[in-house]
């Protein structure tokens, strides 16, 4: 029996419920649809690692957690709390309990580094300045900058000095849940294990629950109590479930489903030609609206 199974045959102890649910979600944009009857649950003190080719709908997922992206179809809970049923400043006071590191940090690029990791301590809470400056001074060391950044602009530091400090000010609220998108995307190996350490560092923190949207298989298997493997709708047959892995690290690794070896050990086969084939189909659709009747 998988995790998610366990946790939904469970006795009823508020302990042992999850902290966030995902029930049958599907999300549609026009015509489009991304996701399909995704079902996850997500413990107290988990790491959950979800992987998949690019297009799949890894990031639409994370942000459908934590209601940037309402869902189509289905219902997103976290500690039984619908979101869907939120309203939108129900909403932002739910998002103080997560935090959110974002693909490129997405700092403010006109704020210092102290600006950066100060600003949702001001604005969500009444802590006064001088303590406000400890906890970014506190934040700051325990990402492993130097203080000197602090009084820079995102510009004057390096990427990986950027997601540093992305992930102190996600850490800032002291946040129940963190949600990581590429955390290692564009960084060297030795920074990328870097960022695996302070999420695992992160993660130690009481009861923190944590979700890494990655391509990067050494981070999977480095941060993962669990790992879910998403699938790209398009190339699925009709009613086969979008999620096609769910389980450890090393349950992935001697797992021999083929798509699933394809995408960890980084090998192409036929997917150029795939590729090749909708870019062929997509030139032949937009020839024919240009072309009209």
């Amino acid at each position: 029996m998988n995790a998610t199974a366990t946790a939904r045959t469970a006795a009823p102890d508020a302990a042992d419920q999850p902290v966030l649910r995902i029930d049958a979600v599907g999300v549609r944009f026009g015509r489009h649809e991304v996701l399909r009857d995704i079902a996850l649950d997500l413990a107290a003190g988990e790491t959950l690692v979800i992987l998949g080719e690019s297009g799949c709908g890894k990031t639409v997922l994370l942000k459908t957690m934590i209601g940037l992206v309402r869902p189509t179809t289905g219902d997103v809970l976290f500690e039984g709390r619908s979101l869907t049923r939120m309203n939108d400043r129900e909403l932002a006071h739910l998002r103080t309990r997560y935090g959110f590191v974002f693909q490129g940090a997405a700092l403010f690029d006109s704020y210092t580094i102290a600006d950066n990791i100060a600003f949702p301590l001001r604005e969500h809470t009444r802590i006064p300045e001088a303590q406000v400056r400890d906890i970014v001074t506190t934040l700051v060391d325990e990402v492993g900058l130097p203080r000197s950044v602090l009084a820079k602009k995102p510009v004057q530091i390096s990427g990986g000095m950027r997601k540093r400090a992305g992930l102190a000010r996600a850490l800032a609220l002291d946040p129940q849940l963190v949600l990581y998108d590429e955390p290692t995307t564009g960084l060297d190996p030795i920074m990328s294990d870097v960022i695996n350490e302070l999420i695992l560092k992160a993660r130690a923190r009481p009861r923190v629950s944590s979700v890494v949207v990655t391509h990067d298989m050494h981070t999977a298997r480095k941060v993962a109590d669990r790992i879910v493997m998403l699938y790209p709708l398009f190339r699925l047959r009709p009613g086969e479930p979008q999620i096609v892995f769910e389980g450890t690290p090393a349950e992935l690794d001697a797992c021999r489903d083929p798509r699933i070896r394809q995408f960890i050990e980084g090998r192409a086969g036929g997917r150029l030609t795939e590729l090749q084939e909708e870019q062929g189909l997509t030139d032949g659709q937009k020839a024919g609206e240009e072309g009209g009747p």
